[in-house]
């Protein structure tokens, strides 16, 4: 049932400009708060460098940069106290021609990285949820 609605979501643009950030921080309690959120972040990155799909699109990324705003921005997104000061999705992604498989890509290594945290699946649901809704802003830009 998970991956059936993440996959609605995800590849068909479901949820697309559907939902706002939250205005109570219980997602973000969820993902650990700052310290969980990195955590999820750095093994994230770390399993985008393995990726042979999309590693690629990031050979030539300041990641100690995109680290920290992606920080932020799951921080934002989850309801946390954070302040996202990046580019707006669409200008960051500006000319990257990201295709559907590489965006799902980088989503099964994200939630690679929230099942090795011990996120639940809930919560990890609610987070994909709030970043499919850019989905449109990213692929194929």
């Amino acid at each position: 049932m998970r991956m059936m609605w993440i996959a609605a979501c995800l590849l068909l643009g479901a949820c697309a400009g559907t939902l706002q950030p939250p205005k109570d921080d219980s997602l973000y309690r969820e993902l650990g708060e700052k310290p969980g959120i990195s955590r999820i972040v750095e093994g994230m990155l770390l399993n985008v460098a393995r990726d042979e799909r999309i590693v690629a699109h990031f050979r030539n990324v300041n990641i100690e940069l995109l680290r920290a705003q992606l920080i932020d921005k799951f921080c934002v997104e989850a309801g946390g106290p954070c302040e996202y000061k990046g580019d707006d999705m669409a200008e960051a992604h500006k000319g990257q021609q990201i295709s559907r498989s590489e965006f799902n890509a980088l989503v099964e290594d994200l939630i690679k990285a929230m099942e090795a945290q011990g996120v639940p699946v809930p919560a990890q649901n609610r987070l994909l949820a709030r970043l499919a809704a850019q989905r449109g802003e990213v692929i194929e830009k």
